[in-house]
Order: structure tokens, then C-alpha cells, then sequence
């Protein structure tokens, strides 16, 4: 065991570090840059039963410290994702892998998990009640904890893995719905997905994403992260991933003070492919500065100071 291993539901990640769903694909993308086994595990692109185009262009737009998408769950459905993505995935990446699910109904979540439940490469399932650029589905489900429990139950039934349950910042109390995920089964809980925001083109008047809205991740909404990680560690015995404007070692170990387990990078990928690799090679540094001699002894930290 290294100073850097955490676990996640019982499995031992070699370190905390795990690129998000939606910014590092199906993985062997960016193994062409670097050996991406040196990830704790990543997730990979949210799968939906059927598969999806995404939302009208312009679906990207800059903020401050950040950024807006609107992608809209692009994928090729399931499938397609067991019978080509996931081969590929095998030729360059030795770890268990998270599947991050989508759905537009509780049946659809069901059978989506169903059939990645089957795939040996799948260590676990990422339930993304959350997405904020989906209509009649995603986020529709993660800002009532009664619909958040039943969309739990529901996997819950249909899979041996661990079920992750991927929360929404767009909700006045965060600390409910993650409770009724976890009395409704979840295993863990990933926080946070992205808060719902707009920009407005001056020149046109109109607003940039052709959805109008979108989700804000980046450098911005890592505070209100590491906010709600703090709120819901400290009130659910379950693991806790955080999620958020994370793109340093410095804001990693700041996660896990707060009470991550591990962490998930989404945007800062997009900025710098090759983030999480420099941030692995940086966090045992960081953490001799900081007098932390392993990951476990930082989780939690914050709380007990």
C-alpha cells in the first residue's frame, strides 16, 4: 500500500485522483498522451440506453474562471459503448472503470446498469441524476430526495457493483438528497455536477449556448464543492467523491480535508490534458509540505482539526 491509496467502496485506488465523466471520453483518447494507468480510475463518457446527438451548436461558452457546456449527453447509446468502446478501453487501461449512467426515466437507469453490470471492466456505476442540460431527464431526478431514492432503489436492484449516485448543486438542501440516496441503497455519492448558468451574446442579444442554458464547472465552483462535500460528509456514513474546479494537488488535498475519499478533475482536462498526471506526481510534494504522511490521514481532516 502507498502513501497516495484511498478506497472507494471497498476497491483501492492507487491514488485519489480520477478524471470526471464528460472530459476524458472512453479513456484510450488520451493514452496516446500518457499512460493513463497511473489514474486512481476515471469515468467515462455518460451512457445513455439509446444513443444521443447532444444539444444544437454553440454548446460551449467561456465564463469567468470557467466554463459553460451544453453538450447534452452525447453518446452512442450502450451498446454501442459494450461492443466498441469498451474493447478499446481494454487495450490500454488495466484498472476497473467507472460507468457514468444517464437516463430519462427510472426503467431506462435500470437497464442501462443492468447491462453494464455485466461488463467485467466495470468496477462501478456512476448514476448521474445531475446533468442540468437535459430536459426531461438528468437533474429532474436529483433535486427531489423522493426521486433520488427511487432512482437508487431502483439500481440498486439490478446491479452487484457499488452504485454511485451523482448529486446536483442546483438544490437548496443537498444534505437530504444525499441522505435518501443513501438509505435507498447508494454506496457512494459524488458531488458536485455542474450549477446551472447563462451568458448573453451583446451583439446579438441572445444568449450564447443554443440551449440558453448550461452548466458552469471551473476554478468558480470550487468553493460551493468543497462546501457541499463538507455538508454531506459529515452526514451520510457513505464515501463521499468530490467533485468541482479542482486543478491543483493544493485543491485535492483541500477535498479531502473537507471529507472526499478521492476526487474526480472534469474541466481542468480540458484545459491541460495532462493535469491529473502532473497532479499525481505533485501530491506526494505537497503533501511533505503540508505534514500529511498519506492520503487516508488527510480524509476527513478538516472536521477533527
Amino acid at each position: 500500500m502507498g502513501r497516495l491509496t484511498t478506497s472507494l467502496c471497498g476497491i483501492t485506488l492507487d491514488n485519489p485522483v480520477i478524471p470526471a465523466s464528460g472530459c476524458f471520453g472512453y479513456g484510450y483518447e488520451y493514452a496516446d498522451l500518457f499512460d493513463i494507468n497511473c489514474l486512481g480510475t476515471f469515468s467515462f463518457k455518460g451512457t445513455t440506453l439509446h444513443p444521443r446527438y447532444g444539444n444544437a451548436l454553440p454548446r460551449i461558452a467561456e465564463a469567468p474562471s470557467g466554463m459553460l457546456n451544453a453538450v447534452g449527453l452525447q453518446n452512442p447509446g450502450v451498446d454501442a459503448v459494450i461492443r466498441e468502446e469498451l474493447p478499446k478501453l481494454r487495450t490500454v487501461f488495466t484498472k476497473p472503470v467507472i460507468a457514468n449512467v444517464s437516463g430519462f426515466s427510472i426503467e431506462e437507469y435500470r437497464e442501462v446498469c443492468a447491462r453494464l453490470d455485466a461488463q467485467p471492466q466495470v468496477g462501478w456505476l456512476e448514476v448521474n441524476i445531475s446533468c442540468p442540460n437535459v430536459h426531461g431527464g438528468g437533474m429532474s431526478f436529483g433535486t427531489d430526495p423522493a426521486m433520488a431514492a427511487a432512482v437508487t432503489k431502483a439500481v440498486r436492484e439490478v446491479t452487484t457493483k457499488p452504485v454511485i449516485v451523482k448529486l446536483s448543486p442546483n438544490v437548496t438542501d443537498i444534505v437530504s438528497i444525499a441522505r435518501s440516496c443513501e438509505d435507498a441503497g447508494a454506496d457512494a455519492v459524488a458531488l458536485i455536477n455542474t450549477l446551472l448558468a447563462m451568458r448573453i451574446d451583446l451583439k446579438t442579444r441572445r444568449p450564447v449556448l443554443a440551449n440558453t442554458t448550461g452548466g458552469l464547472s471551473g476554478p468558480a465552483v470550487f468553493p460551493v464543492a468543497l462546501r457541499m462535500v463538507w455538508q454531506v460528509s459529515q452526514a451520510v456514513e457513505i464515501p463521499v467523491i468530490g467533485i468541482g474546479g479542482i486543478s491543483t494537488a493544493e485543491n485535492v488535498i483541500e477535498m479531502l480535508l473537507a471529507g472526499a475519499s478521492c476526487v474526480e478533475i472534469g474541466a481542468a482536462n480540458l484545459r491541460d490534458p495532462w493535469v491529473c498526471q502532473h497532479i499525481i506526481a505533485d501530491l506526494p510534494d505537497v503533501m511533505d509540505r503540508y505534514g500529511f504522511s498519506t492520503v487516508k490521514d488527510i480524509i476527513g481532516g478538516a472536521h477533527h482539526a
